[in-house]
């Protein structure tokens, strides 16, 4: 371990910790205390400073073992359905419970009242439908807009605004149906238009927004700034969103929220994988590890992006070169080239970054890939277990 060398998504594992996490079978996820109490800090010190209130998106991180520490820096959670919903008012019970979906089932909605005290319709159809008997039983009621506004230059897969979006009515579709009974029913407005950025992009999204939804604000109670907020990233502009934040509280005596999934597990896990066996092809190696991209980290293939992996270089940048494979039969399934200081051998492991977000939540089992382990790494070094799949796992998903 090159501790001088370290990318963000290493910075505090110590050798203890390190040696701690390779001597875990592979393929694990390991979930690092500390690093979600860093980040619990800074966005705990952005609550105090301008009076946003911040929840956890489950949709990036829903390890709810740890929610418990979390609930000591944030707000409560945000969910997209009925379990996630659940899984929030059960495990961080004492905190707010809020929920947008596309659209709701009429056969969970009455249950989905039992958990939820915020719910955020994504149409005025919806809301039609549903937003009576939400209000009936005490819910608070928000309805989510599209400015038609993107800061987004790429991941199209991840942009809420690009043509023909699902998601969120646009300033046409508020004119068209939104009656003068169904506004009066509002108490918030809900958009998410980020991934990934900085302020700079919220400001100006938040000027789209206020121009072509502005005028309604002042009847609000809270508006939710969305996800994709970078806060806890290194250099990002906290002034900046403050401002924000105070701009559209104070002028329009207003609660804002914002609704992070990456910010609060940003770098705060890993995955670590053994090195199964060395091919070659054309003169290239190709190490062929006991995990799949597919199947435990899929962002790598859908965004896509390439992780940081522990003392792991760009291609070609140290002396040894390899395309890091997975043993699925998708052709595809590659995380990247890399290269190393010494050769690669047969049960070597390696120690890939930031795997707690998009990970554990959304893996799957797909050509019957075990599903790592999933451990908790405490802040005094020791390792607790969380969870330990096997085939009762795959084979109960497919029928019982």
């Amino acid at each position: 371990m090159n501790i001088d060398n370290l990318s963000p998504e290493f910075i505090g594992l110590t050798e203890e910790k390190y040696k701690a996490i390779l001597n875990l079978a592979t393929p694990s996820y390991v979930i690092d205390e500390e690093r979600l109490i860093d980040n619990g800090k800074i966005l705990k010190s952005v609550r105090e400073k301008c009076g946003v209130k911040i929840l956890l998106a489950q949709k990036a991180f829903s390890n709810f073992a740890t929610y418990k520490t979390l609930s000591k820096y944030i707000d409560g959670t945000e969910a997209s359905g009925l379990y996630e919903a659940r899984l929030g008012f059960e495990e961080m019970n004492e905190k707010e419970c809020h929920v947008f979906c596309a659209a709701y089932r009429e056969d969970e909605f009455d249950e989905l009242l039992k958990y939820a005290d915020h719910i955020t319709f994504n149409s005025p159809l919806q809301l039609k439908k549903f937003g009576a008997r939400a209000k009936a039983k005490g819910k608070s009621i928000g309805l989510r807009i599209n400015p038609e506004f993107s800061t987004q230059l790429n991941a199209g897969i991840y942009n809420p605004c690009a043509a023909l979006s699902r998601l969120g009515s646009t300033k046409e579709i508020w004119d068209k149906y939104m009656t003068d009974d169904l506004i009066s029913m509002l108490d918030g407005i809900h958009f998410h238009t980020l991934c990934e950025q900085n302020s700079d992009s919220l400001k100006l999204t938040l000027n789209a927004v206020e121009e072509k939804f502005g005028k309604y604000f002042s009847n609000l109670k809270w508006i939710n700034f969305g996800g994709g907020h970078h806060i806890t990233k290194k250099n990002y502009d906290i002034d900046t969103f403050c401002d924000c934040v105070l701009y559209i509280s104070k002028k329009y005596n207003v609660q804002v929220y914002i609704e992070p999934g990456e910010a609060v597990a940003l770098n705060a896990g890993y995955l670590v994988s053994e090195v199964l066996d060395i091919v070659e092809n054309d003169g290239n190696y190709i190490a062929i590890l006991d995990m799949s991209a597919a199947c435990h980290t899929p962002d790598v293939l859908e965004m896509p992006y390439r992780p940081s992996i522990m003392n792991a270089y760009r291609e070609n940048e140290k002396k040894y070169t390899y395309r890091l494979g997975c043993p699925t039969c998708l052709a595809g399934d590659i995380i990247g080239d890399y290269s190393f200081e010494e050769k690669l051998q047969i049960k070597d492991k390696l120690l890939l970054g930031d795997m707690a977000i998009y990970s554990t939540c959304k893996n799957n089992s797909f050509n019957g890939m075990k599903l790592p382990n999933i451990y908790l790494l405490k802040k005094d070094g020791s390792v607790n277990t969380l969870a330990k799949f096997g085939y009762k796992d795959f084979k109960y998903r497919l029928g019982n």
